[in-house]
């Protein structure tokens, strides 16, 4: 993790060949960095980077200690590295050959506990919620409407009563139907619903009975269902089967639970390029923490893993691991390349304004949420998390599909690092942090933590900060998004629509 700097710029790695800006530089001021003077060139954004030395055309340019693509053309020290001078290396599928390496040998503390709900099946929720999910976006509207008429009635008896709206369910095929299935189905078996309400229409492709058939056995007693066709008063009889949920879940009460009972979701959105610097390495330590505590951390964003994929898969823990984590990432690539698209059409706009030029540079940031932890296991879409430790779980980077899969594949809180900053939340409590301290600053209504924190203030504190802020959290304290009320889920649509 990046120690504190007084420099203007900050090298991540002791092989980089390039440094991050602090603070915009202007031409003809001298940087020190390591023994070294550098006249800058050009002017440098705070975020973009400066060229620490001479690259070649063609030449791999280096940060966190990896290439992060070629140079395009001649760099000399000083000067600014971004789009107009550094492009991508990546290119298709790739054959990962089994190349198996210890995980870190850090040490990392454990956990402590936090204040959660045990379940009757044995599992541990954060919150004690119901959620009304509508099978068809024909309803999607009616879940949403008598979700907060009985959020209303039934404050602070449950932590709340939430409708889910989403288009889908309808003039869907095969796969494409399957996936929105078991979708909903992971929802309806996240700890954190205490009770659901399956609100169909009658006639949509997505049948309940279907779907049900989906949900595990555990999962079931809790969830009750409504044909919307053929009730006289669809809205009247929503609200009565929310009461009986609410009734079923009221009485259960926060218990202290270890750190092992915890699953948390990973996610970064709108990075800057100080997401790889201060917040997804502070995530990462979060990561490893829990993982030492026998917890569960889900890794997703399929796309923002090229081209940072080979340390990950090498610490498999088998060899049926990491080809199974391989044929994922080339599973993603090939999806990309079915529809002519090339695997690199990424970073976003707003990721490029931030200072991140490639798909590599991104990646190699963004992986840093996972820590250095051993990958456990590969999940499939919808599939849920049921062993320790890492995991990959398929899923686009899109912020809404896959923090929706995060919470179908059973977390019950998401953290959600961030250098541009959004309001929207999940299912799941979704834990902001911003990268740096303008933004945690200015948008203090969005955010939970500011990791930004690192560049002045010694790491271990900022650390034990963190972990505090997470468990109390996950123990009923109140995120940004949970207050604003921005809570959302999004099925990604893969299929024909007839």
């Amino acid at each position: 993790m990046t120690p504190v700097s007084e420099s203007p710029v900050l090298r991540c790695h002791p092989a980089d060949s390039v440094a991050v800006a602090l603070a915009d530089i202007a031409v003809g001021a001298t940087v020190s960095l390591d023994d070294q003077e550098i006249v800058v060139r050009e002017a440098v954004a705070a975020g973009h980077k400066l060229a620490l030395r001479h690259h070649a055309r063609g030449e791999a340019v280096i940060k966190y200690g990896e290439a992060i693509g070629r140079a395009t053309a001649d760099i000399d020290p000083g000067t600014h590295v971004h789009s107009h001078n550094l492009a991508t290396a990546l290119e298709g599928e790739v054959e990962y050959r089994e190349r198996l390496s210890e995980p870190d040998g850090r040490s990392s503390a454990p956990l402590g506990q936090w204040r959660g709900y045990r379940r009757p099946d044995g599992r541990w929720a954060t919150r004690n919620e119901i959620w009304v999910l509508p099978t068809v976006g024909c309803v999607a509207p009616l879940a949403e409407d008598v979700a907060r008429e009985a959020a209303a009635r039934h404050r602070g008896v449950v932590d709340g009563v939430h409708g889910f709206a989403h288009p889908h369910g309808c003039s869907q095929l095969g796969d494409d139907l399957a996936g929105t299935r078991r979708l909903l189905a992971g929802l309806c078996d996240n700890p954190n619903a205490g009770g659901v309400l399956l609100i169909g229409l009658g006639c949509e492709s997505n049948q309940l009975d279907a779907l049900l058939a989906e949900v595990p056995e555990r999962s079931r007693g809790k969830i009750r269902t409504l044909r919307a066709q053929e009730m006289p008063d669809e809205r009247q009889a929503a609200l009565d089967l929310i009461d009986e949920l609410v009734a079923g879940c009221a009485g259960a009460h926060r218990e202290t639970a270890e750190a092992a009972e915890l699953v948390v979701g990973l996610k970064c959105g709108g990075s800057d390029a100080l997401s790889g610097v201060t917040a997804n390495p502070l995530l990462g330590r979060f990561s490893d923490r829990l993982a030492a505590s026998g917890g569960s951390v889900v890794l997703t964003e399929i796309p923002e893993i090229f081209g940072a994929e080979n340390a990950l898969l090498a610490r498999s823990v088998s060899a049926d691991v990491h080809r199974d984590a391989g044929d994922l990432l080339n599973r993603f690539k090939r999806y990309f390349l079915e529809q002519g698209q090339p695997v690199s059409e990424n970073p976003s706009p707003g990721n490029i304004a931030g200072g991140i030029t490639t798909l590599e540079e991104k990646s190699l940031g963004a992986v840093q949420k996972a820590g250095k932890s051993a990958l456990a296991g590969v999940l499939d879409y919808g599939e849920q998390a049921s062993i320790p430790g890492l995991s990959l779980l398929e899923a686009p980077g899109n912020d809404a599909v896959s923090s929706t899969a995060l919470a179908a594949a059973g977390a019950t809180m998401i953290v959600f690092t961030t250098g541009r900053g959004t309001p929207l939340g999940f299912p799941v409590p979704t834990v902001k942090v911003a990268s740096n301290t303008i933004l945690a600053t200015l948008k203090s209504h969005w955010i939970d933590f500011d990791a930004g924190r690192l560049l002045s203030e010694p790491e271990p504190g900022v650390v034990e900060d963190f972990c505090r802020t997470m468990l109390g959290i996950a123990g009923g304290v109140a995120t940004a998004s949970e207050r604003g009320g921005h809570r959302v889920i999004a099925i990604w649509k893969r299929g024909v629509t007839l």
